[in-house]
């Protein structure tokens, strides 16, 4: 009860006294000076005029009497401790284990023999990159999974899938998302044992856009290293839109113990595919420095539409635009044209030496810096528009981005080098000794 109330009816409480007091005897010679003490018996001139000074003096021995048992209640909660909090610290550990354990049916544990070899050096003292036992989600009821694609930087001949029945199935690699480091497997309709067996696997949930909001909690799963049971690791959803706009940011740890695996909310629904990532390298190793640091990556799938491209066994790849740009303004600011590259994207869109791009698809163009970033969050099938200046008149054109063009890297000729024939002013003269390194650094 709020302390105004309980003024309020204190004060009631002395005015109705008031009134009483002053109401005298009633017929049967009980007195109603008062509602909190009754008087009866033959001595009625006792309390037939109960006076009013006593009415009020016992009013404020009431009030004094509230006041001090609702301060010293006030007193007992400040020192207790907050039970919610209290409750949440004691339960949240439950929580997680209960979250963790409805997406299991959902995972699967993946190993890979054969192949390249795995890269070298070692990861926090864990393990060779590629290595080990990892984690995969399943996807759909007919045995599509997917997991990171550092697991497979050896390129492995054979891949093994077991699910949590302990059902074991081989599986193949279907396509990659090379920007999103995403590889989707397909697991084969038949046991090691070769019984075929139709599947009906248990499918992940994955939360929408909406659903994800910086700050909730954040659970990271793995079965990895041969364990049956999970390793799980707690922190919150940092921040969206990383790496390009592709990527949920957490301080969850993300490590290859969970590479692959999913990253989930209290509720057990999947925020994200846990995956090493460094927005400045396309590496598929790239981002595993980042291990243990406090700074982990996860890749959410509310996009489905990026399951069903990989499905159709094709790689998605970053965009490709095709110019060289430089600042518009002497302050570094906006982004114009320098060179198009023939038969390039920009150039198929009529983009054109001196344009100013302002904007991409749905982002307003700032400078080369913002820009590129721009162009980053864009698949390499994608399609926007592009709206540029040129000569001051804005125009917008239809862009579709493709696959970066591949850069064949030149050798020398491993023959004998040609010798270009001497000038006729050359003939007949005496050949001088070529100078050193040492004496051409000192102008000799």
């Amino acid at each position: 009860m709020g302390h105004q109330r309980v003024f309020e009816l204190i004060a009631e409480r002395i005015e109705m006294m008031f009134e009483l007091s002053q109401a005298g005897k009633n017929k049967s010679g009980v007195s109603v000076g008062s509602s909190l003490i009754r008087f009866r018996g033959p001595r009625q001139d006792r309390v037939a005029g109960f006076p009013v000074f006593k009415t009020i003096a016992l009013g404020v021995l009431v009030l004094g009497v509230i006041l001090s048992t609702s301060l010293t209640h006030l007193n007992a909660q400040e020192d207790q401790p907050d039970i919610g909090l209290s409750a949440g610290i004691l339960l949240a550990p439950k929580a997680f284990r209960a979250a963790t354990k409805k997406v299991l049916p959902c995972l699967v544990t993946i190993e890979s023999f054969g192949g390249v070899g795995a890269v070298q050096g070692k990861i926090g003292g864990i393990r060779r990159q590629g290595e080990g036992s990892t984690t995969g989600i399943i996807v759909s009821k007919d045995g599509y999974v997917i997991t990171s694609s550092f697991n497979f930087i050896q390129k492995p001949r054979v891949i093994t899938l077991k699910t949590s029945d302990g059902s074991a199935y081989l599986a193949k690699p279907i396509a990659n998302d090379n920007t999103r480091k995403l590889t989707l497997l397909k697991i084969q309709n038949e046991s090691k044992t070769g019984e075929a067996k139709p599947l009906n696997l248990n499918v992940a949930k994955f939360m929408s856009e909406e659903e994800i909001r910086v700050g909730q909690w954040a659970v990271t799963v793995g079965i990895g290293f041969g364990d049956v049971n999970p390793a799980i690791s707690i922190g919150i959803v940092s921040a969206k839109n990383r790496g390009f706009g592709r990527a949920i940011q957490t301080d969850a740890n993300v490590s290859p113990a969970n590479y692959g695996g999913p990253m989930i909310d209290v509720q057990g629904r999947i925020i994200g595919v846990c995956v090493p990532l460094n927005p400045k390298s396309s590496s598929l190793a790239s981002g595993v420095e980042w291990y243990d640091s406090g700074i982990g990556f996860a890749i959410p799938l509310y996009d489905q539409s990026i399951i069903e491209k990989l499905k159709k066994g094709k790689d998605i790849n970053k965009a490709y635009l095709g110019i060289q740009p430089k600042p518009a303004k002497l302050d570094g600011s906006g982004v114009k044209v320098v060179t198009v590259v023939k038969a390039s994207p920009a150039e198929k869109a009529g983009l054109k030496k001196d344009d100013e791009i302002v904007k991409l698809g749905k982002y307003i163009v700032q400078d080369v810096n913002q820009f590129g970033t721009l162009v980053g969050r864009f698949d390499s099938d994608s399609k926007t528009k592009i709206t540029y200046l040129r000569g001051g008149k804005p125009m917008t054109s239809e862009l579709a981005f493709t696959v970066p063009p591949k850069v064949t890297p030149t050798r020398p000729n491993p023959g004998s080098p040609k010798l270009s024939p001497a000038k006729k002013e050359d003939k007949g003269k005496k050949a001088q000794p070529k100078k050193s390194n040492a004496e051409n650094e000192n102008g000799k």
